[in-house]
C-alpha cells in the first residue's frame, strides 16, 4: 500500500510539472495562433526606428516583414531596447528577436541564435583630426556606447588606462551624446556612423579603428528547434533569392557580403 501511495504521488508531480510547464511558442502555435511576435529594436537606425508616419521602418521591420508574410500569419512588432532582447524571449514576450543582435558563447547559454542574416561591424568613429589609430590610444578621451552591447563588453574589457567610459541607456541616446560634444569618440556600428553621417551632413566623424566584426543574428527561444530550422531555411531562401542583397542596398548602401551560417 506504502508503494502504491508513493507511486500516486510520483505520477501526480510529473502530471503537475507538465501543466505548469513554460509554453513554447514553436513554429505550430504560431501557426496555429494566427500571430508572430518579433522584436526589433525601438531606435537603432538603419535597422529599425520611427518613421515619419509613426510606424516603425528600417532593415530588421522589413525582414520581420518579409518572416509575417513566408509563415502566412500576422506580424506583432515589437520595439525593444538591447538589455530586453533576451529577457524577452526567456519570457515569452516575443516569438523572435530581430533587433541588430551579435551572438557569442555567453548569449548562447540563454538563447538559440540563427544563420547570420545581416553585415555588422563595431568600431570606435571620431572627428578627423584625432590620433586614434587602435584602442590602446583611448586613453585621456571620453568614449561614449550603449549599455549592454557587445561593444560595452569588448572595450571594458580592453580599454587602457585613462578611458573615460560613458554608458547610455539606448542608442539614441549615445548618438545624441556625440552630436552635442558629450564625448569625444563614439563605440558603435558601422550603420550607425553612416547613418549619423547621413542626417548630419556637416558632421566630422572618421572610423579610427574597427573593434569587431559582428553580423547579426536572429535570436530564438531554447527549445524552439522547428521554428530555428525554419528561421535558417527562410534566411537561406532569402539569400539566394537576392532579397537580402535588396534590402542591404536599400538600408546600408552597400551589396550584402558573405554571412557565417550556423
Amino acid at each position: 500500500m506504502k508503494k502504491m501511495k508513493l507511486w500516486f504521488k510520483a505520477v501526480a508531480v510529473a502530471l503537475l510539472s507538465l501543466t505548469t510547464a513554460p509554453a513554447y511558442a514553436d513554429l505550430s502555435e504560431i501557426l496555429a495562433s494566427g500571430t508572430v511576435k518579433i522584436a526589433v529594436g525601438e531606435n537603432f537606425a538603419p535597422f529599425s526606428s520611427l518613421g515619419a508616419e509613426g510606424e516603425h521602418i528600417g532593415f530588421d521591420v522589413d525582414i520581420a516583414k518579409l518572416i509575417a508574410k513566408d509563415l502566412g500569419v500576422e506580424l506583432e512588432l515589437i520595439p525593444i531596447t538591447s538589455k530586453q532582447r533576451i529577457p524577452y524571449l526567456e519570457t515569452d514576450k516575443a516569438d523572435l528577436v530581430i533587433a541588430s543582435m551579435g551572438a557569442n558563447p555567453g548569449r548562447a547559454k540563454s538563447i538559440w541564435f540563427s544563420s547570420a542574416y545581416a553585415p555588422f561591424f563595431s568600431g570606435a568613429f571620431a572627428a578627423e583630426g584625432l590620433e586614434i589609430e587602435s584602442i590602446s590610444d583611448l586613453s585621456g578621451y571620453k568614449v561614449g556606447l550603449t549599455a549592454g552591447t557587445l561593444e560595452d563588453l569588448e572595450l571594458t574589457e580592453n580599454a587602457p588606462a585613462g578611458t573615460e567610459i560613458i554608458r547610455f541607456g539606448d542608442n539614441a541616446a549615445t548618438r545624441s551624446a556625440f552630436l552635442s560634444g558629450q564625448i569625444d569618440v563614439i563605440v558603435t556600428g558601422n550603420t550607425v556612423a553612416a547613418q549619423m553621417a547621413a542626417d548630419n551632413s556637416s558632421l566630422d566623424i572618421s572610423t579610427k579603428f574597427i573593434m569587431k566584426d559582428s553580423p547579426c543574428f536572429i535570436g530564438i527561444k531554447k527549445g524552439n528547434l522547428d521554428l530555428l530550422l525554419w528561421t535558417n531555411v527562410f534566411i537561406l531562401h532569402k539569400t539566394l533569392g537576392g532579397d537580402l542583397n535588396t534590402l542591404s542596398e536599400k538600408w546600408f548602401g552597400q551589396s550584402m557580403p558573405p554571412l557565417p551560417t550556423m
